[in-house]
């Protein structure tokens, strides 16, 4: 399965039978959850749920802003509904009468209150409901294309983190052997200082290979390692495995925090695991930049 962006913007046009253009558009950005949002001309309340749950049965998470926006510039003049318009202005006038205010209603905002427009011209008509309705999976196809596109190259960056990620903890294991001896010379030299010179070498020797162990980092390397695998084989399943990415990265920083603690103050040529493993905190937190986008 591909692996989709939730970032993607796609836009149809068409037309109903009674001659009415309109123009459908899906906005999509990344969101924990499926976020639905509508932008309807008036009295559209049952084309939205229609579309609402149409969208529900495509996408998986975003932020959706959802346009319908009507072109009545081939139907010439516009039908508006004069006994109600009437009504509003009459109504509008005697509440200012009863107040003793000098006021006249906005005719601009009267022509938007529900049912001004005439409903041969409305969107409440079947004709523009059946003819919306008709674009929803070409609209829906074309942003599809689009956050796939996305999708790709955002797997591309991944697999290539990754792939550093992996030479990175290749690198570190390489040079634990020398984290540890650096260690031990270390707490050696700290807990002859604290007992002075007549402790017995063996013990002295003893309890420091016992604290160096406690600091060895293999654990966190074959860690990092499984998580890298995990990851990747993630990347190539595909589908909607935005939020399982963005758990393993948790991880991994989780265990790149635990290595950098355990090299804290060691140095020599054990200075060059904490270097990699900044640059390992770096590349997972670019990772998880770009995991956010993916649905």
């Amino acid at each position: 399965m591909a692996i989709h962006s939730m970032t993607g913007f796609a836009q149809v046009k068409g037309q109903a039978n009674g001659g009415l253009g309109f123009t459908l558009s899906l906005k999509s950005v990344n969101h924990r959850f499926l976020d639905l949002h509508f932008r309807m001309p008036p009295d559209s309340d049952a084309l939205e749920m229609k579309l609402r749950r149409l969208l529900k049965e495509k996408l998986g998470r975003g932020h959706i802003e959802v346009s319908v926006s009507l072109d009545r510039g081939e139907q010439g003049d516009l039908a508006v509904n004069r006994p109600l318009v009437a009504g509003y202005v009459e109504a509008f006038r005697g509440v200012a009468r009863d107040l003793g205010i000098a006021a006249e209603p906005d005719l601009n905002a009267v022509l938007r209150m529900p049912g001004a427009m005439d409903s041969s011209t409305s969107t409440a008509s079947e004709g523009i409901h059946s003819a919306v309705l008709a674009k929803v999976e070409e609209v829906l196809d074309r942003l599809e294309e689009m956050r796939s596109g996305e999708g790709r190259d955002i797997a591309k960056e991944l697999r290539d983190r990754m792939t550093r990620l992996e030479k990175a903890t290749a690198e570190i294991e390489k040079l634990r052997s020398a984290m540890l001896q650096a260690h031990f010379e270390r707490l050696k030299s700290r807990i002859q200082e604290l007992v002075g010179a007549h402790a017995e070498e063996a013990r002295i020797i003893q309890e420091a290979a016992v604290l160096a162990e406690r600091s060895d980092i293999q654990e966190e390397t074959v860690r990092l390692s499984s998580h890298v695998q995990q990851f990747l084989a993630l990347l190539k399943t595909g589908g909607e495995v935005g939020k399982k990415l963005d758990f393993l990265l948790q991880e991994m920083n989780r265990e790149a925090n635990t290595l950098l603690s355990k090299t804290t103050g060691v140095a020599g040529q054990a200075l060059r695991i904490t270097e990699q493993g900044l640059a390992m905190k770096a590349e997972i937190e670019k990772s998880r930049e770009q995991v956010q986008n993916l649905e």
